[in-house]
């Protein structure tokens, strides 16, 4: 049996009319690090709807699973929770879809999303979703933080660092996105 990958959190905070959603950019197999720089949040456009996303699992099946998100997008423009649960539904459907082992953590900036292969789209409690193998820590951190005079982007970046601090398979090296709700 071969090593497993392993590495990633991903945290998404909602303050003050921003969502801030942070990855860091460690990928192991087994012991060894094998990239310490990789982007795991994206900023999407499709339709002119902008939606961050993040993503922790296989980057191959990630990358599937964000193209499928974009084509729900464009079917159903600014309709986030229903391009959500359209692709979960496909996910959990679909045969090829069904191996893809990753989770997204989505936003367009008023509602924010945890997305699933087992067919789970959950808006998180708190304002806080925190995915991967950090990603308890990451969550544990920014909700002892959440009410601190900081704002989105410090309680993810500090959130952040402690699970650096604590999981073996994240990093310091951030990648952050800041999406404004446009009704607040």
């Amino acid at each position: 049996m071969g090593e497993t990958w392993h590495g990633t959190t991903i945290i998404g905070v909602r303050k003050g009319g921003k969502v801030v959603v942070a990855g860091d950019g460690q990928v192991s197999l087994g012991q060894t690090v094998i990239k310490g720089t990789a982007r795991k949040v994206r900023r999407l456009a499709p339709g002119g709807h902008e939606v961050v996303a993040g993503f922790a699992g296989s980057t191959a099946d990630a990358f599937t699973l964000l193209e499928r998100l974009e084509t729900k997008l464009e079917a159903s423009p600014g309709q986030l929770a229903r391009a959500c649960i359209e692709l979960a539904k496909d996910w959990r459907t679909d045969k090829y879809l069904q191996k893809l082992e990753a989770m997204l953590i989505v936003t367009d900036g008023r509602e924010l999303f945890v997305v699933t292969g087992a067919g789970d789209v959950l808006e998180p409690e708190h304002n806080i979703a925190a995915i991967g193998s950090g990603g308890n820590y990451a969550l544990a951190a920014a909700r002892g933080l959440i009410d601190s005079e900081g704002d989105a982007e410090t309680v993810a970046r500090r959130a952040m660092e402690i699970a650096a601090d604590i999981c073996v398979y994240t990093n310091g090296n951030l990648t952050i996105e800041t999406i404004t709700d446009t009704d607040s």
